[in-house]
């Protein structure tokens, strides 16, 4: 977002994410905290399919970009990370995630580095 842009700012109850083909594209921001992921992890599926039919059909779907924002105390608990990184390797720029750890006192792996912020 940019100053001055309007969002939209859903918290909690019943949600989802169902484009239509023909839809203009949204740039969408999901924001997570630990067990909180389920939903937006599924989201975060359907996306990744969407773009999936997109790069190969051009079946009307235009998809934006999303980028998740996941914060958890310690990188053990990030569920679904293993998967998050490999959809950011297949759909680079479109698909992003921002880990934030808040009392994780040990090394954080290599390859989670580039994507966290926190302690």
């Amino acid at each position: 977002c940019t100053l001055d842009s309007e969002v939209a700012l859903r918290v909690g109850g019943d949600f989802f994410f169902d484009p239509q083909p023909g839809d203009s594209p949204v740039k969408l921001v999901l924001i997570a905290g630990g067990v909180g992921i389920n939903p937006l992890f599924s989201i975060l599926l359907h996306i990744a399919d969407l773009h999936g039919y997109q790069e190969g059909k051009g079946n009307g779907y235009k998809m934006g970009t999303v980028k998740l924002y996941y914060s958890a105390k310690k990188t053990s608990e990030l569920l679904f990370k293993k998967n998050i990184l490999g959809l950011m390797n297949a759909f680079p720029g479109k698909i992003t995630c921002h880990f934030h750890i808040t009392q994780q006192s040990s090394q954080i792996c290599k390859e989670l580095q580039p994507h966290v912020t926190g302690k």
